[in-house]
């Protein structure tokens, strides 16, 4: 991928982890720590690649917690 697509799709992530600090919900600690931003065209393709799985990581963790809140959700209703 080149640096270019890369720089994309770290915005493309980073809109959408904004869209969950709007509901209330931290996506990854980690990627704040990193300090790379989509509009930082200065780093490297590299840091642009930690920032995205970063990003990815926080993302899936999110969604993964909140099917199991649901699923928790089903199970004590079902009883």
């Amino acid at each position: 991928m080149k640096k270019q697509e890369l720089i994309h799709l770290h915005g493309l992530l980073a809109e959408l982890q904004s869209q969950f600090d709007a509901a209330g919900e931290t996506v990854s600690e980690e990627y704040r720590e990193l300090g790379v931003q989509p509009t930082s065209i200065h780093r490297s393709k590299t840091d642009h690649k930690a920032a995205v799985f970063a990003l990815i990581h926080g993302v899936t963790d999110e969604l993964e917690a909140d099917d199991e809140a649901e699923t928790e959700t089903v199970a004590a209703t079902a009883d």
